[in-house]
């Protein structure tokens, strides 16, 4: 199911965060339900709070746009680089 994204402004983008279990309800779904609206969006990335929930999950999937030569010892690396985060945190700024 493709969700509603919410636009810059929204007060739960300035909200912080709450971690998540693995208990949360329908977590799979949600996940999947991410993944879709990134790719309707045409994004790389889509952050719970984009979407309207205030906890620690995202989404993103990366893939190379074309092949450089600088890249290609990585492309196979970077090739359907599909991954979720849940209860990331930044730990050191630099």
């Amino acid at each position: 199911m493709i969700l509603p994204i919410r636009a810059y402004g929204d007060p739960v983008l300035r909200k912080n965060c709450k971690d998540i279990t693995p208990a949360y309800p329908e977590l799979k779904t949600l996940i999947d339900n991410m993944f879709e609206t990134k790719y309707d969006a045409h994004g790389i990335g889509l952050a719970a709070p984009q979407i309207g929930l205030d906890i620690r999950l995202f989404v993103i999937e990366i893939r190379p746009l074309a092949e450089d030569e600088d890249y290609l010892d990585i492309a196979d690396k970077l090739k359907d680089f599909k991954k979720v985060f849940i209860n990331a945190r930044i730990l050191e700024e630099s």
